[in-house]
């Protein structure tokens, strides 16, 4: 055997060898493809019912004898009126044959807990409705809505079923009348958190989650690209300096809920900082990113040709001017790519915040970062921990909401990359 064919039959193991390597490669991709299409298709389907709402529309006569209440009755008045003793009588009046007290409680069930308050809102913006009857439609409980939906099946023995036979016929009856309807649940993006999952939404969980990123960006983000420019710029190469930036580098690596523990200490316990507010919850999350922003400022900073400096200095810049004028500039689309970046991995952080508080029930809608208030991987953990089962799928719909701004935030980052991205 001659050489050439000594050489050729090792081209074709190292021919073969490289196919394999290729179908091994795509076969990984392919793998990681489908599973987060199966992931995906899983949180969406169980997420589907969160995003409708079924409502029951009943006759309300708002009796002013009933209610204490006219026209003219103070808004006071009307907040600490008892709007559920006319919602129990139109259901009475609907299902006149229920008579006993067991059975009254189960047919008042039918409506959710914040009935009452949807129609003194109504009462409270339009007082002419006292004396009139006006039919309203109110949320369901959350059996009522998962029996609608199909998640408690009406075919199971009454032994198997949380809904009993009795309110089954109830709901059944409701639905032959034309009273029972489905919506898309609107309730789900302007509530507050609630202990019933029919009244359960993810405002306040936003905002707190808006609040806690803006104290994040406007401390870690000019704190960052400070020390990025000093470093790459301005800083003598010793001995300290290197210690610093391989600090820096180990920073990057420390986990999440160090970071919530020092928020925990420092913030809190020694400064007396408002517990689970986005303030604290921006503060710690700034010290969590700043690591990430620099290490990505410093590449983009780097990245800049030395011939762009020179050219400044020679036609008679400072060094203040050529890094701030032109360097700067040049470096700014990948500084805000790896900011952009670095806000989204806080944004999905939850280990640091559950250390500070954010983990707390809160109901009402933050309106400033110093309002109590939590954050969407902290609601998320919430609404899975939970018992009812109407929480299920608001716990993944709260993960779409969640993985909607992630993608969103990432893909922003992309564009800025590609668009303002220079060759040298």
């Amino acid at each position: 055997m001659n050489n050439t064919d000594i050489v050729r039959q090792s081209l074709k193991k190292r021919y073969l060898k490289e196919q394999i390597f290729k179908f091994m490669g795509m076969f990984s991709i392919a793998t990681a493809i489908l599973f987060l299409l199966i992931l995906l298709v899983d949180i969406t389907t169980k997420a589907m019912p969160a995003f409708s709402q079924t409502k029951i529309a009943l006759p309300i006569n708002l009796d002013a004898e009933k209610l204490g209440l006219d026209a003219n009755s103070s808004t006071e008045s009307m907040m600490n009126a008892d709007f559920r003793l006319v919602i129990r009588a139109a259901l009475l009046e609907q299902f006149p044959e229920v008579t006993k007290r067991k059975a009254k409680r189960e047919l008042y069930s039918l409506t959710s807990m914040g009935a009452e308050f949807q129609l003194r809102d109504m009462v409270i913006e339009d007082p002419s409705l006292i004396g009139q009857t006006k039919t309203i439609e109110f949320m369901a409980d959350d059996d009522v809505d998962a029996v609608i939906k199909g998640s408690i099946d009406r075919t199971l023995p009454e032994s198997d079923r949380r809904v009993k036979d009795q309110k089954l016929s109830w709901i059944e009856s409701l639905e032959k009348s034309g009273q029972i309807s489905t919506g898309f649940n609107w309730n789900f993006f302007s509530n507050g958190d609630s202990r019933e999952p029919e009244m359960a939404g993810i405002k306040g969980a936003v905002l707190g989650s808006l609040f806690t990123l803006l104290v994040t960006l406007a401390l870690s983000f000019p704190v960052a690209v400070a020390a990025a420019i000093y470093l790459e710029e301005f800083a003598p190469k010793n001995r300290f300096i290197d210690f610093i930036e391989i600090n820096i580098n180990n920073l990057a690596a420390v986990p999440s809920i160090v970071f919530g523990l020092l928020g925990l200490a420092v913030f809190i316990n020694f400064f007396s900082m408002p517990r689970s507010a986005p303030l604290v919850g921006g503060i710690v999350l700034s010290l969590m990113t700043l690591p990430t922003i620099i290490i990505a400022s410093r590449s983009a900073i780097k990245a800049v040709p030395p011939s762009l400096r020179e050219a400044a200095l020679g036609l008679g810049a400072s060094k203040m001017q050529s890094v701030f004028h032109h360097v700067l500039p040049a470096a700014l689309p990948g500084i805000l790519t790896g900011t952009i970046i670095g806000m989204a991995q806080a944004l999905g952080e939850t280990a640091p915040l559950l250390m500070i508080g954010m983990v707390a029930f809160i109901v009402d809608i933050p309106q400033s970062a110093v309002d109590p208030s939590t954050v969407l991987p902290i609601q998320v953990y919430l609404w899975a921990d939970s018992p009812e089962r109407g929480f299920l799928a608001k716990t993944s719909a709260a993960i779409l909401v969640l993985l909607f701004f992630l993608v969103a935030m990432n893909a922003i980052a992309i564009y800025l990359r590609k668009k303002f991205e220079k060759k040298w």
